[in-house]
């Protein structure tokens, strides 16, 4: 898992130079297809992915522009400057899934956009920081809600974060709201994504007509972070970390 974790951090490094004005996400797609597939050696997980009820999803990443939630399928879109992207990544490396995303800020972006990435951003490790043995899986919802909240921002109550091993999705699933002392309790050896979906605006969402892109329903802006957090005997480790990954915010 550390191995496919790092792997996965390691396809957002590659892609970084190339998320800019101008690239279509279609090509963002290809060029981190090619860089999974021939270069790691690894298979892009969502390819083909076909969870009940849902068509087969036809891309190697997810790219979600501006008030895309998530799972937005790279196409013909062009990336203009003030657009923010989410780039969600999962790959497969020896049966074993790692998954992240990041926030991309294209060109010259509002700084109303810059704050919404970067709240989201600091909501995510807020969550990470509540992981340790003992703890409970409401406590990290708690401590992002509770973030996104004060911000003046709304968290996205349909989508959470997800157990994660030689499956892509396993339980438990991690609500990113809720109470402290809630849900299930925390052991070491857990493996789970903290990936906190964050509007400008109102909580309320829609699923567009392809099947698979979420987006705000009000139109406000949204953001995403995702990171792969084990549980330690003492706390935590995030597996998802690469020579290009963002450090984390001060505690």
């Amino acid at each position: 898992m550390r191995i496919a974790g790092r792997l996965a951090s390691e396809v957002l490094d590659f892609i970084t130079p190339h998320v800019r004005p101008g690239i279509s996400t279609g090509e963002l797609d290809r060029l981190c297809h090619d860089y999974m597939v021939d270069v790691q050696g690894t298979i892009p997980a969502p390819l083909n992915y076909a969870p009940p009820g849902h068509t087969p999803y036809p891309k190697s990443i997810c790219t979600s522009v501006n008030h895309q939630v998530c799972h937005g399928i790279p196409g013909d879109r062009v990336l203009k400057s003030g657009d923010v992207v989410n780039i969600d990544i999962t790959v497969i490396k020896d049966g074993y899934h790692g998954d992240t995303s990041r926030m991309f800020e294209v060109g010259n972006v509002s700084t109303q956009a810059k704050r919404l990435c970067a709240i989201t951003y600091e909501c995510m490790w807020r969550g990470i920081r509540m992981v340790r043995p003992g703890a409970h899986l409401g406590d990290i919802g708690h401590a992002i809600q509770t973030l996104a909240e004060a911000s003046g921002y709304s968290i996205v109550r349909e989508f959470c974060g997800h157990g994660i091993g030689t499956r892509f999705h396993e339980d438990p699933q991690v609500l990113h709201y809720g109470r402290p002392g809630a849900g299930v309790k925390l052991q070491a050896g857990m493996i789970f994504t903290i990936e906190p979906m964050v509007n400008a605006g109102q909580a309320r969402i829609r699923q567009l007509a392809d099947g698979w892109t979420i987006v705000t329903a009000d139109h406000s802006p949204s953001a995403q972070w995702e990171h792969t957090v084990l549980v330690t005997e003492d706390g935590h480790e995030v597996l998802t970390v690469s020579a290009g990954s963002p450090p984390p915010p001060p505690a």
